[in-house]
């Protein structure tokens, strides 16, 4: 399980239901009682956790550019291979590529 999943995972109820916090008296798996308070506390870390999209290139308070265009199925099928190759994604082999190509 990643890091971030099991970040998650701390804060779900052990039966994994929904509940009526005001009727029922719920606990965690460590056993700590589930409040609005603690709903609240476990949204706002998981979304500071998670955040949105990918991680920023060019720092955590600064939105890296985009830049989509369009391939061939046969270069896109040769950079999703490369990609799995080597444990990346396809935009990171794009990046190399095209940084290489630039740099040349």
């Amino acid at each position: 399980m990643g890091a971030k999943k099991a970040e998650a995972a701390k804060y779900e109820p052990a039966d994994g239901r929904d509940a009526d916090l005001k009727r029922e008296e719920l606990r965690d798996r460590q056993g700590r009682r589930i409040t609005p308070d603690y709903v609240r506390r476990a949204v706002a870390d998981v979304h500071e956790r998670t955040g949105r999209g990918r991680p920023s290139l060019t720092g955590k308070a600064k939105s890296s550019p985009q830049v989509t265009f369009r391939l061939p199925p046969a270069l896109r099928a040769k950079a999703a291979a490369r990609a799995k190759r080597e444990g990346k994604r396809v935009s990171a082999v794009a990046r190399e590529a095209l940084e290489r190509y630039l740099t040349s």
